[in-house]
């Protein structure tokens, strides 16, 4: 560059000062990550400066964001990736710390902020890291479509509620370091959060341990270490490739003053991830480059990726893609919809200030959809957004307490064989609430974690591993549910519905977020063993709930969701008290709710549950009733068998006959006598007998007592329907005459 330097901006390696604002231009300034585009750069610079008000008279369409005096230092000096860079601005520059502590709560010092460049948008975000040490000179370069709108959110963080934990489609990576191939169009998973963290992983990850630090790990409630990882992975969280580190940068929110964790592609030895490799002072050149691609529209609606869409009545959902053209450039955007072979295409022709909607109709079913956007005018053509994995399905919900939340710590593991990716969910179900409101992702539901990503709980799972064999239609399960927590726990605030600080706040949250609080099919509730056979309070609480949820779930539909409270096994837990399981059961037709059972299920174990004749039967029986109501499906042996009435069946009163609510035959197995007690004497046998129970008694029963089937604690005789379903526990008045 040649000449003086105009007012406020200096040149080669000093400082600027000041701000120059730009005019008006024909188009925004997109510069290209290589040293002449640099250069080029400058001399816009220098010579819009110079022109002012003429380079806007006669540039005129599309005004760009001011351009900061830091933008000057972000194209003074190149990176390593500047030839993969094409498109993309700098945005940030930062030289990584040596050591963290102190950090957590404030930003991190940037070498410049450019991020007044894409002060209108930005749809694709890159990152380059440059290392020198022990090892000689490294980078690394990765660019994916943008996470956030945020551009402090590109940072590494350090601010709580700072977290990113998703997959990311159509991720590139280049580096000089063995093991980081340079490829583009991959599957990232990005680990971004100022917290601390596990090995403990989310199941979302083919090939992640739950014990080594690696590309699937769990932030936990405090703020004390931080990651800001990106993984490639296999797109199919259940098989394909092993996942591989491409940049790891821990520890910078540690409460102690400790060497920072840097690492490009995996770590030799030790954690893949680098976490707690503590080598950052060992090294000389710590830079991290951020970069942003100036976005063409504005998204006020579009998908994510492998998200479902809701169907309606006529079995198909809506993608809803919208917003506005901000580039002068564009005059004509096309939305793509693909399903295999099939493509629709649909086009409209919007300028810039002007708005844009799309609805695509996709069929449910068991198919994915991939859905482009492409801007486009003359001399200028983009592809906006790509999402893939998208379906159209049903929406389920299940809460309760630890029978609900049906995970691993009590079952076996064999519920994993039931994942698939017709079985989707939303978000986390950790209580934490910045944990919670943080995960808005969709991912593959997740059968044996408790409090965790993704997590559906082993009978959630299975339920809807059924109802994508039988009804051929994907599912997504929405598991609100606590262990050991009262009916009060998982009341509404009526004051502020959506709370984070509640649990229903935090189901509703996921629900609205994921657009399906509307459109709910069906709500499963298992809960009663800690109110410790209180009945009026959890008949009380179990009331309210469901005519709140009435309120606000599955609105959409002309009858509304379906609700299905399982009557609980045991009130407290290893007892077989009565009173709470009969106040249950007499919830049916008050609350217009089915009431499932849990007596036959020999996993049982005194409160919980094995997968095998537990979790498993559960959750089958749970897909039977819902295609019963939901989808026409068979009706023989789905409904719990209830007792109606009790009358005598002799002069005697030897013979207590009751007759059921469904004539649906029964098997007795041996010994099931022993579960039924009726008040002054024994029962001797019981057998079904066309739509009723007959029992069999020592001897005339005491006047005004109950009689009782009480089931049992642990494994023991049933009496169930063909397809596994028990007697619900009932407690009746003896006949007065």
């Amino acid at each position: 560059m040649t000449g003086p330097a105009p007012h406020g901006i200096a040149v080669g390696s000093r400082t600027i000062a000041g701000v120059v604002r730009i005019g008006a231009l024909s188009r925004p300034l997109e510069l290209e990550a290589t040293m002449s585009h640099r250069v080029l750069f400058l001399r816009r610079l220098v010579t819009l400066a110079a022109a002012g008000a003429l380079a806007a008279a006669v540039l005129g369409a599309t005004a760009p964001p001011a351009v900061s005096t830091s933008a000057a230092n972000a194209a003074d000096g190149a990176t390593a990736c500047d030839s993969h860079a094409s498109g993309l601005v700098p945005v940030y520059g930062l030289t990584l710390p040596a050591h963290g502590g102190g950090l957590a709560e404030h930003d991190l010092a940037t070498t410049f902020d450019n991020s007044s460049a894409v002060v209108g948008g930005f749809d694709r975000v890159g990152y380059c890291l440059e290392l020198d040490g022990p090892s000689g000179p490294q980078w690394v370069w990765t660019a994916m479509p943008s996470f956030t709108k945020d551009t402090r959110q590109l940072l590494p963080p350090t601010k709580s509620g700072h977290i990113v934990r998703q997959r990311v489609h159509d991720l590139d990576t280049a580096s000089n370091v063995a093991g980081v191939p340079t490829a583009t169009g991959g599957t990232g998973y990005l680990e971004m959060w100022p917290n601390s963290y596990g090995p403990t992983n989310a199941r979302q990850i083919h090939g992640s341990s739950t014990s080594t630090f690696d590309s699937d790990d769990t932030p936990r409630t405090d703020v004390g270490r931080g990651s800001f990882q990106i993984h490639r992975v296999s797109p199919d969280p259940l098989s394909g490739s092993a996942p591989s580190t491409v940049l790891a940068v821990n520890g910078l929110t540690q409460v102690y003053v400790l060497p920072v964790d840097v690492g490009i592609g995996n770590q030799p030895t030790g954690n893949p991830d680098w976490t707690y490799a503590a080598n950052a002072t060992g090294l000389t050149k710590r830079t991290l480059t951020v970069f942003a691609r100036p976005s063409v529209v504005e998204l006020d609606a579009a998908p994510q990726d492998d998200q479902l869409y809701p169907r309606g009545d006529d079995n198909l959902g809506h993608v809803d893609v919208n917003g506005t053209v901000t580039d002068a450039r564009v005059t004509h955007l096309k939305l793509t919809v693909r399903h295999g072979t099939t493509v629709k295409r649909y086009h409209e022709k919007a300028h810039r200030g002007e708005r844009f909607t799309f609805d695509a109709p996709i069929a449910a079913g068991l198919r994915e959809y991939r859905v482009e956007l492409r801007a486009s005018g003359p001399g200028f053509s983009r592809t906006v957004a790509d999402w893939t994995g998208i379906v159209a399905g049903d929406a389920v919900v299940i809460q309760g307490q630890s029978n609900a939340t049906a995970s691993g710590e009590w079952a076996d593991g064999a519920a994993e064989a039931f994942r698939s990716r017709w079985v989707r969910a939303y978000g986390t179900t950790e209580p934490d609430p910045t944990l919670s409101t943080t995960d808005r992702a969709w991912h593959w539901a997740e059968a044996e974690k408790m409090y965790n990503a993704g997590s559906a709980g082993q009978w959630g799972v299975r339920m809807a591993a059924k109802l994508v064999e039988d009804e051929q239609v994907p599912i997504a399960v929405f598991n609100g549910a606590h262990s050991g927590m009262p009916i009060s726990f998982f009341q509404r605030d009526d004051a502020n519905p959506g709370s984070s600080a509640t649990n229903y706040g935090r189901l509703r949250q996921r629900l609205e977020a994921s657009g399906l609080l509307a459109h709910v099919r069906a709500v499963l509730f298992y809960q009663g063993e800690s109110e410790q056979g209180n009945a009026a309070v959890h008949t009380t609480g179990v009331t309210n709930l469901v005519n709140d949820w009435r309120t606000e779930f599955g609105t959409s539909w002309p009858v509304g969701a379906t609700y299905n409270i399982f009557q609980v096994r045991t009130s407290p837990c290893n007892s077989t008290e009565i009173a709470l399981r009969d106040a249950e059961r007499r919830l049916r037709g008050p609350l217009d709710v089915n009431i499932l059972s849990a007596t036959a299920y020999n996993g049982h174990d005194g409160c919980h549950y094995k997968f095998a004749d537990g979790y498993e039967p559960m959750g089958v029986q749970a897909a039977d009733v819902l295609s019963r109501d939901l989808y026409g499906g068979p009706s023989d042996g789905v409904s719990a068998p209830d007792v109606a009435s009790v009358r005598y069946g002799n002069a005697a009163h030897t013979q207590l006959v009751l007759p059921l609510r469904n004539a649906d035959p029964l098997t007795v197995e041996p010994g099931a006598a022993a579960d039924f007690q009726v008040d002054g004497t024994t029962v001797n046998s019981v057998a079904w007998q066309s739509g009723t129970l007959v029992l069999s008694l020592s001897t005339a029963p005491t006047a005004g007592g109950t009689a009782r089937y009480l089931c049992h604690i642990k494994s023991g005789p049933r009496v169930m329907t063909a397809r596994g379903v028990g007697l619900l526990a009932f407690r009746e008045d003896l006949p007065t005459g």
